[in-house]
Formats: C-alpha cells, sequence, structure tokens
C-alpha cells in the first residue's frame, strides 16, 4: 500500500487558499483514476484505489495543516507504510508559480505541515512542491499563503493540477524522471513550425514580403 497526501485546511472557508493546492490535487487523482468517494478515516478523507498497478490510499488530513502529522502517522501505522512510501502534495513560496519538483527527503522549508508530518515520521518521505511564488516579505507569508489563487493564477494552476493527476502513476512509482518528463510534455508547449507561407523551402529563411 502506498499512501498519498494532498495537504491544505478543512471547510470551504480555506477552499481556494495557495495553502490548499495539495487538496486540489488529492481532488484531481481521486476524480481522474476513479476512487471510491473519500470516507472519514484516520482523522481525514481517505479513498483506497489503485494507481499503475499499486494500491493507493489518498489521504486529506482534516486536522488543519499544523497538525498534518498526526493523521497521516495514524494512516501509515494502520497500513504499515513506511514513510519512502508516502508521497506529500504541497504549496511551496521558494518556488516560482507553476514550477513543480518532486523529490524525496529534504528539509521542510518553514512549511507547518511537513515540519507536522516530519515530527511523526522523519523527514524520508516524497515530496511533490507546486510553486505558488513569494510575497516578498516574511511577514506577509502567513496572509499570502491563506489567501485565495488571483484569477490569474487559474490558467497555470488548472493546467498543472491536471498534469500532475495524469502524471500520477509516476508518482505511485517513486519514478522522479518519469513525473518531471511527463510534467514537461503536457505543460510545455510545442514550438511553433515555420510557415511554409513565408519561409523559402531550400534555405530556411524568411522570403522577403515586400
Amino acid at each position: 500500500m502506498l499512501l498519498l497526501v494532498g495537504l491544505g485546511n478543512p471547510g470551504s472557508k480555506y477552499a481556494g487558499n495557495r495553502h490548499n493546492v495539495g487538496f486540489m490535487v488529492a481532488d484531481a487523482v481521486h476524480r481522474r483514476f476513479r476512487f471510491p468517494a473519500f470516507r472519514s478515516k484516520f482523522d481525514a478523507e481517505a479513498a483506497e484505489g489503485e494507481i499503475g498497478g499499486e494500491r493507493l490510499l489518498i489521504l486529506k488530513p482534516m486536522t488543519f495543516m499544523n497538525d498534518s502529522g498526526r493523521s497521516v502517522a495514524a494512516a501509515a501505522r494502520f497500513y504499515k507504510i513506511d514513510p519512502g512510501e508516502i508521497t506529500v502534495i504541497h504549496d511551496e513560496i521558494d518556488l516560482a508559480p507553476g514550477r513543480i519538483r518532486m523529490k524525496l527527503g529534504g528539509g521542510i522549508a518553514g512549511h507547518n505541515g511537513l515540519r507536522s508530518i516530519a515530527a511523526h515520521l522523519g523527514l524520508d518521505f516524497w515530496r511533490v512542491r507546486i510553486g505558488i511564488g513569494h510575497p516578498g516579505a516574511k511577514d506577509l507569508v502567513s496572509g499570502y499563503v491563506l489567501g485565495d489563487f488571483a484569477k490569474i493564477d487559474r490558467d497555470w494552476l488548472d493546467k498543472s493540477i491536471d498534469a500532475i493527476a495524469e502524471a500520477a502513476p509516476c508518482l505511485a512509482a517513486h519514478d522522479e524522471k518519469g513525473f518531471t518528463n511527463k510534467l514537461a510534455l503536457l505543460l510545455t508547449p510545442p514550438r511553433p513550425k515555420p510557415s511554409e507561407k513565408n519561409t523559402d523551402k531550400n534555405t530556411g529563411k524568411d522570403k522577403d514580403t515586400d
């Protein structure tokens, strides 16, 4: 059994917050792979299904961000899941908006959800970091992450969430390279081909249009 954790805060008040992007991805994976309905378990919303031939539990802790580790640890104990079989999806202010990184282990970078999980399970779990950008000053961080995504963010945000959900089999396999390549394929627009109308076929140079 593998564990995929989306971090966020429960309730409609927080649903659109930058801090809740982990919940958003967990919901997208749940929809895409048609998992059974979420049930209340481990102080979380939990749904068990299969991705890429692997049994996987999607978990959205309902403990509020700062106590996420209690819920994650309870699920891990019940299913005897090692930290290396856990993937946590969370917001990252130190990455530019729309940048996505997957890695095993590392620090907590001031993220209270990661701090709570590390306190219960150590640091050796997988993370998918979704960049939301930095507000520019430390004293603005709390209000920023607990604020809703702006309308201008919706384009990259929706595309990123859908791409991560589509690449979920790579997450289940802990295939960092495959995950990165899949996201690049899905999120990097193809280069426009030069128009034959304005290009000389023999030289490849633009024709005069005067």
